[in-house]
Parts: structure tokens; sequence; C-alpha cells
């Protein structure tokens, strides 16, 4: 293959190699896109037109001619938000903003969860119908989510409908959130368009940690731990000891925090280098002592928006106490359906939904309101112990493909835990255990160290900048796995 053709083959789709910020591809798109963007840092328009145009690249290059989707979504909200907000009449308002969530909605159902009906039919009714060859596209669940937060928020009247369409499609396909969110707000994210490009050293130093920290999250700690470890045990957990299982439920607890949330650090930081704030997504959920906490620290902008646009109105706490807790259900459970079309997602859904109810009514009975000195300690203590238990018997279905196989790896937890074998396992696995520590070290680490550790970032001079990130690539590709691990949250 000739140079051309190689060049040609490197900027094509490839459907075996994604575009990820932890691929050497990205290095050079985003080598790329900063001299552009550089260029046009002072014209509005242009810094419009060059964000979008590599956006819109950049998801081509990760899921091929699905990009037209993004747009086609964004033509559909751009005019119906503008119909909307110019329309007089109330019924009309409501029939166009219902008209968006079906589109929306409906094209979500048919890519995400068509075969999962198609599946529930036939065994109801003894049908034959075949299931359909869907590819579900990269990013779709959360480019919806604020296709509808845009549209209902126009309709509420909080927000006005941007007057261009390509501020509507640079919010939309803006590429550090495009693909596993976070899920940002127009109200949030659209007034920054407008603002002049001002790059502070807080900005450098904020963005700079922020990357570096997501990428080690992502490839030194989730990486390392899955393949290693976690995924053998989660193929056929009847292969294993309860301890093992035990061990590989922590490991992925640990996985899924660290690749979901070491990607939105990526995305929050490449943002804040382009001038635009991005509010956090995780804020160390393991350090929960109640699983409503858990829920304000975990995926903080899709528990948000479940709060926002669907339980407050399903009536939120305003009907009632039973009514509370069938609205928290049923938002948790349309949250866990969000993930997958799966039982198990449901459950996982379900069993969240529920422990909130649990939790609202344990508050309100007040027994620990005044617990403080040693006992506050220690109920706190508690409390993040049975939470971060709680959260993990919920990863088992998350993670497991089937019903059977979570009940297996439980079922062998305690019945099969055989926790004679640990000193063995431990030998037998001592790399991944040290990173494994260090992970929940790193995680349960007190906020004033982080800080610190971020100050010294942003008082290093550019060359200090440039020698540490050049050391950090250094030793990733050091202890990188052979096989990229793509992110968990692709699936959904």
């Amino acid at each position: 293959m000739s140079f051309a053709d190689n060049l040609i083959a490197q900027l094509l789709y490839n459907p075996e190699e994604p575009i990820l910020f932890n691929s050497a591809f990205f290095l050079y798109f985003f080598a790329a896109f900063l001299l552009c963007y550089q260029l046009v840092r002072n014209n509005e328009r242009g810094r419009v037109w060059v964000f979008t145009l590599f956006s819109l690249y950049f998801f081509y290059k990760a899921c091929g001619e699905f990009v037209g989707l993004v747009i086609l979504s964004a033509i559909v909200d751009f005019y119906l938000s503008n119909r909307i907000y110019r329309e007089e009449k109330e019924g009309r308002r409501r029939g166009l903003l219902w008209f968006s969530v079906i589109i929306n909605i409906g094209m979500l159902f048919y890519f995400k969860y068509t075969n999962f009906f198609i599946d529930i039919i036939n065994g109801i009714g003894s049908g034959k119908i075949s299931p359909i060859n869907i590819l579900l596209p990269i990013g779709i669940s959360f480019y919806t989510f604020e296709n509808l937060s845009y549209t209902i928020d126009v309709y509420r009247r909080e927000i006005k409908p941007v007057e261009r369409f390509m501020d509507y499609l640079f919010f939309l396909s803006f590429f550090p959130k495009l693909m596993m969110g976070p899920i940002v707000r127009a109200a949030d994210f659209i007034p920054q368009i407008y603002k002049p490009y001002v790059l502070t050293k807080e900005d450098v130093g904020k963005g700079f940690f922020l990357i570096v920290s997501g990428l080690f999250k992502k490839v030194v700690i989730s990486d390392y731990i899955y393949q290693n470890f976690v995924q053998y045990i989660f193929d056929d957990p009847t292969r294993y000891t309860g301890i093992e299982c035990l061990f590989a439920v922590y490991g992925y607890a640990l996985v899924i925090y660290c690749d979901f949330s070491g990607y939105s650090d990526m995305a929050i930081g490449i943002a804040r280098w382009m001038g635009f704030v991005i509010p956090p997504n995780f804020n160390k959920p393991y350090k929960s002592s109640s699983i409503t906490e858990f829920w304000r620290r975990w995926h903080i902008s899709l528990s948000s928006w479940l709060r926002d646009y669907v339980y407050i109105p399903l009536g939120g706490n305003r009907k009632g106490k039973w009514r509370q807790h069938l609205n928290l259900l049923l938002t948790m459970l349309i949250g866990g359906f969000w993930h997958g079309a799966s039982w198990n997602f449901i459950f996982w859904g379900g069993v969240h939904g529920a422990a909130l109810g649990v939790d609202k009514q344990w508050k309100k009975i007040g027994l620990l309101k005044n617990a403080g000195g040693l006992k506050g300690r220690l109920w706190k203590l508690g409390g993040i112990l049975f939470t971060f238990h709680l959260v993990c018997f919920c990863w088992v279905f998350f993670k497991c493909e089937t019903f059977e196989s979570a009940w297996n790896l439980l079922h062998q937890v305690a019945f099969n835990f055989q926790a004679g074998l640990g000193l063995q396992l431990l030998q037998a696995y001592a790399a991944v255990f040290v990173v494994m520590a260090l992970g929940y070290i790193l995680h349960f680490m007190p906020d004033a160290a982080e800080r610190k550790v971020e100050a010294g970032l942003v008082r290093l001079p550019l060359w200090g900048s440039v020698a540490v990130m050049v050391a950090f690539l250094w030793f990733l590709n050091e202890v990188k796995t052979l096989e990229p691990m793509l992110p968990i949250y692709l699936q959904f």
C-alpha cells in the first residue's frame, strides 16, 4: 500500500478502530484541530464553524454514516424549538413539543429497543418475528436526551432558542462530549458560544489535570484490572470460587467508575482548553453514605436530567409519600432502561429506585439526625460500607449478560466462598490487586490533597507542563494493555 493509500485509509472510517481520546489517531486529529482553532480563536463564527466541522468528522471517524443522525436530529429540534417559541396558542405549543418528543424517543427506540420488544412479542405470543439487524449508533442516548432537554426548556420558556442553525449543531455535536457525555444542558453551554475566547492559566492547568487524571483512570486502572482479572470471572462465574467472584465485583466497581469518569474527565478537560466549562459528572461516588448521596455523585448529568425531566414532572414528592416512592421507582426504571434493552438493566434500575424510597423513609424517621462524635462517624462509615455493597450487588446485574449469569456469580459468593484461598488469590493476581488498591486509595483520597496536585499543575510553566505530559505519555505507553479496551459507555 502506497503512502497516499495508507493516508486515505487512516482518514476514512474504520469500524475496527473507532476514534477515541486514548487512540493514536486522536493525537493527530487534536493537533490539527488546535491549529485551525487557534487561527480563528478571535472570530466567533470561525470558532463555531471550525469546531462543528471537526466535531462532525470526529463522529464520522467514530461511527461512519451515523453522523447523519446527529445532523438530522439537530435540524428537527432546531426547527421545532423555534416554532414552539413563536407559537402563542398553548395547544399547538404542546402538540409541537410532543411531536419533538415522539421523534427523538422514536428514533432512540428504533435503534436501541426494537429487537428487545420483538423478543417480548415472540415470548408472549409464541411468535416468529425475526430480529432486525440494527447497529446501535454511538452516542444516540446522550444526544437524544440533550435534544429533549433543549426543546422542553424552550417550551417552558426557560431559555430562548438559538437563531442560527450552526450554533445548535455546534452544541449538539461538540466532540468532547458527543459520544459518552456528560449530558450537557443547552442553557449551560450555548451562552458560552458567544463569549470571547479567553484561555487563562487556570484553564490550562485544570484542563491538564483532568486530561491526565482521566487517562490514568481509564488506561492504567480500568483497562488493566478488567483485562487481567475481571473479564475472566464474569465470562463464566461458575468456574471460580466465591472469593474470586467477590473480588471481581469489587474490581468491576472500580473498572466502570474509572472507565466512565475517566472519559468524562478527559471530555471536560479538553472542553476547558477550548474555553468551555462543562460541569463535573462524577464526585467520588463510593464515598457516599447513602444511596441518595450516591446518585448525587454518580453520573451527575444523567441523575439531574432524570430528576428534572422525569421525576419532577411525574409529581416528585408533591403528591404524598407513596406517590413519591412510585415516582422514584419509575424514574430509576427509566434510567435503567436508558442504559440498554435488557431485563438486567431494568432490574438494576428497579433495585436503585426501591433503595431510594427506603432511604427517604429512613431519613424521615431521623434516628441518626443528631448523632455526632464517634457514634456519628461509625454510623457514617457503616453507611458507606452498606451503600458500596448495595451498589456492587447492583453492578453484578449491570455487567452480566443474563439473570442466570448474575445469580450464578452471587451463588458462588454465598455458597462456595472458600476464604482459605484468599492468600493464593492475592499471590496469583498480585499486580492486579496492587492496581485495585491504588485505585481505591486515590478514590478515597481527601479532596484537599487532590486540589494541591491540581494547583501544582496550574503553577507549572509551559515547559514544565510539556515535560510532565511527555513523561506521562511515555508511562502510559509502558503500562497500557496490548489491546485497547473500548469505553464501557459506548454501548449505551
